[in-house]
């Protein structure tokens, strides 16, 4: 094969003790010109295997058994040396987070020289014209060869760092979520970008991601991973058109879209198991609607249930008769009775009309100065917020669309007084905010509270949970005393779908979605009327997300609750914003019902917008 061949490859860490085995028996194979994506869950294997292929395992890590080859090259069998020569000239790896691949310290010439230096013997100024040529292959400006990392954006780190990756010309790049943590526009930007290099240079593309849409954009073939191993393998087509394994269709049921609005999302319940766990049956058993006693006892093989399509999983055998009737993988509804009953179907979310909006927003501005010189004098402005208004109603959802750096979180924090606007006007329940100061503006915080973007950084490591929850009751609500906010705090806990023992327990035992939950529980702890919700599932697994967003619907529609929603998520902006909000350049230049800017947009950037949602390409 002239590409990437793996077979049965087994990786085994060393830890305390205890051996973890995060991939087991993964082949698959990555021709020429192909692009392959690795789909799944975060903990399912997936960056694991990239490392192992890579020779770049963590401590205690060994490759217990499997065989990579590229081309003719064994790559399990090469000495250190001999895969030095491989690693970034043959086989290269773009991690998730460019900002942490770069040399904060050098610009980017002298970090593409080096790899030029490595892989190419270039030096001087031979290396930087390779340099510039390599920037320009990746859409940036030559003039960029001398900036460092922190004078870049995060669309131009990344294209840097594929510069880079570029540089030894290898035959296989390994991408691993390459886009997470971008805008539309910008993932758009890499993703042609990275197809149009496959194109040109004939080169092998390992796509790691957990966003559906991405790998249908991308891929040629999928692999869909789950707890180490591959459970679905198949075409593009084949997988998107009928996905076999029930793991595969939960993935795609648990996806948030327009024609969704008003339902539950469907529940993938539980998460990956460890990579310590010792397996007995199916390793999906336990979150999985169709299964039945084979399950418990039997791992499945491989089956081919189709013509290229390999699924691991008994119901994809003819004569296999799942308990709910004939027929066959192809229809297993994902589903379950008892889903049926626990999740059934909601009615329309409540539109709050805007007579007496929850919040109220009028021609509010921040203006940052730009100070230059020895004496720091102002030189200009930055118009972060430049005059937007906007309203909204109780149990409304008004969501803030737009590029990094367009004011959203600026606004955000100007609405909360986290920082003083410069002009506009602010009131919350009718109240204005601007002349609140001290105890006055600290009652009214209990009012408003901010879901932010990343619950880890966020929450107090050295506090319990249960601390976490009645610190702001002890600030903001002083009729409860000690024994009330512990009561409130636990009610919280059971409202978020959290155990009561969660209470007694650190920030870092939970997963990120747990840690989302205790976010929401500490800002609703003080019972407020607006949360205005900063990117609060933008980090995490499809199937995570589902929760949360079924979780704000349900409180919304409990208690409401008016959401000011700030995302780029076009999918989630479809299934829980009642109206849209557009910005660019601290301006808002479209607003509307959901449905309306999302299906007949007004304005060209809106356009730009929809246009640059991956996973359209048929």
């Amino acid at each position: 094969m002239n590409g990437l061949r793996v077979e049965n490859l087994r990786v085994e860490i060393a830890a305390g003790g205890r051996t973890l085995v995060p991939v087991d028996g993964v082949s698959f194979g990555i021709g020429a010109d192909e692009c392959v994506a690795l789909l799944g869950e975060s903990g399912c294997g997936k960056s694991m295997t990239a490392l192992a292929l890579m020779r770049l395992l963590p401590e205690g890590g060994r490759v217990a058994a499997g065989d990579a080859r590229l081309k003719e090259d064994d790559l399990f069998a090469l000495t250190e040396a001999a895969m030095g020569e491989v690693r970034g000239r043959r086989l290269a790896m773009i991690f998730q987070e460019p900002q942490t691949s770069l040399n904060p310290v050098m610009t980017v010439a002298e970090q593409i020289g080096e790899a030029l230096a490595a892989h190419r013997d270039l030096a001087g100024a031979a290396a930087r014209a390779e340099a510039g040529r390599l920037l320009e292959a990746v859409g940036l400006a030559t003039d960029r060869l001398d900036s460092y990392p922190f004078q870049l954006s995060g669309g131009q780190r990344q294209r840097a760092l594929i510069a880079m990756m570029l540089a030894g010309d290898p035959k296989v790049l390994i991408a691993d979520e390459p886009t997470t943590a971008l805008d539309v526009t910008i993932q758009a930007q890499i993703l042609r970008l990275l197809k149009d290099l496959r194109t040109r240079r004939g080169m092998g593309l390992l796509l790691i991601t957990h966003d559906l849409d991405v790998a249908r954009d991308m891929a040629d073939r999928v692999a869909v991973m789950y707890a180490g191993q591959i459970v679905e393998w198949a075409s593009r087509d084949a997988l998107y058109g009928e996905p076999r394994h029930p793991y595969t269709q939960k993935l795609f049921a648990v996806l948030p879209r327009l024609d969704r609005r008003g339902e539950r999302l469907d529940s993938l319940p539980g998460r990956v198991p460890g990579a310590d766990s010792a397996f007995v049956g199916c390793r999906f058993a336990d979150r999985c609607p169709a299964v039945f006693g084979r399950c418990r006892v039997e791992e499945s093989a491989f089956h081919e249930a189709a013509p290229g399509h390999f699924v691991r999983c008994h119901l994809a055998v003819a004569d296999t008769i799942p308990p709910f009737g004939k027929g066959g993988l192809g229809r297993i509804s994902c589903r379950s009775e008892g889903d049926a009953a626990e999740n059934p179907p909601q009615p329309p979310f409540v539109k709050g009309g805007s007579s007496n909006p929850v919040l109220a927003v009028r021609d509010l501005a921040v203006h940052f100065p730009i100070r230059k010189g020895l004496l720091k004098r102002a030189v200009g402005q930055v118009k972060a917020v430049d005059g937007v208004s906007l309203d909204v109603a109780a149990g409304e959802t008004l969501a803030l669309v737009g590029e990094s750096g367009c004011g959203k979180t600026t606004l955000a924090r100007a609405v909360l007084r986290l920082i003083e606007p410069t002009a506009g006007e602010v009131r919350l329940l009718g109240e204005p905010l601007a002349g609140l100061a001290g105890d006055a503006l600290r009652r009214k915080r209990a009012e408003m509270q901010i879901v932010f973007q990343d619950p880890f950084s966020s929450l107090n490591p050295r506090m319990r949970v249960g601390e976490i929850l009645e610190e702001g009751m002890a600030a903001l609500l002083p009729e409860l005393d000690g024994p009330g906010r512990a009561r409130r705090g636990l009610e919280l806990l059971d409202q978020v779908g959290l155990p009561e023992d969660a209470a007694r327990r650190y920030p870092h035992e939970f997963s990120g979605g747990q840690r989302q939950r205790i976010a929401i529980a500490r800002a609703l702890a003080v019972r407020p009327k607006l949360l205005i919700l900063d990117e609060p599932t933008s980090a995490l697994d499809v199937s995570v997300q589902a929760q949360i967003l079924n979780l704000l619907a349900d409180l919304r529609r409990e208690h409401g609750l008016a959401y000011l929603f700030i995302t780029h998520n076009l999918s989630v902006v479809s299934y829980l914003a009642d109206r849209v909000a557009v910005m660019r350049a601290g301006r808002i230049v479209e607003t509307g019902a959901a449905e309306q800017v999302l299906t007949r947009p007004g304005d060209d950037y809106t356009r730009l917008l929809l246009d640059s949602v991956p996973g359209k390409r048929a």
